[in-house]
């Protein structure tokens, strides 16, 4: 099975860019940072409520936690905001109008205020990674890229699993993306 390209941070530096050139700049960028910066499945942001990324005083949390309707697998999980994504939350959640911050509104809507399905928001990332010339890269994409980014910065294969919601590190050691430049870095270490 062929996975999903990990981005480099030219590839990210260009999503971000391409966002701004889009109609709606800030829900785009929100859901290519929650996939990025969280390692959520793009099912998982799909099902995201206000409630979920807000407390009842307004302030953007710092850990999601996802019930099992909203994930995969049917098994609740937490996710950990760190401070980059919660500034991010904050700055999409403050694009939104008042009736928008309702806690049982969706999160990431269409243009007509409906949640996005799976699939939708799937399709707005593909779109989004053609319009680059990303034709090979998908949702699954920012996942990937989360976990082999940690993965290369020496985090525990364990901590990863916990941090994908993975049951087994096996399927988290799939995700992680060995190249060229990491063989050559880890002969350097003898």
């Amino acid at each position: 099975m062929k996975q999903a390209p990990v981005l480099s941070e030219r590839d990210i530096k260009r999503v971000l860019q391409k966002c701004t050139q889009t109609a709606f700049p800030q829900r785009n960028r929100c859901v290519f940072m929650l996939g990025w910066l969280s390692g959520m499945r793009i099912g998982e942001i799909a099902a995201l409520c206000v409630g979920d990324v807000l407390n009842a005083r307004g302030e953007v949390r710092t850990e999601i936690a996802l019930s099992a309707k909203q994930t995969k697998g049917d098994e609740a999980r937490t996710v950990l905001i760190n401070t980059q994504l919660q500034g991010e939350i904050a700055a999409y959640v403050s694009s939104l109008g008042k009736l928008q911050r309702e806690a049982t509104v969706p999160l990431i809507t269409s243009k007509t205020k409906k949640r996005f399905s799976a699939n939708g928001l799937c399709q707005l990332m593909l779109r989004l990674y053609d319009d680059m010339g990303l034709d090979k890269a998908t949702s699954h994409s920012t996942r990937r890229t989360f976990i082999s980014t940690l993965a290369h910065k020496g985090i525990n294969v364990r901590v990863l699993a916990a941090l994908a919601g993975h049951k087994n590190i096996s399927t988290t050691q799939r995700y992680i993306e060995v190249g060229e430049h990491q063989l050559r870095a880890a002969v350097e270490m003898v």
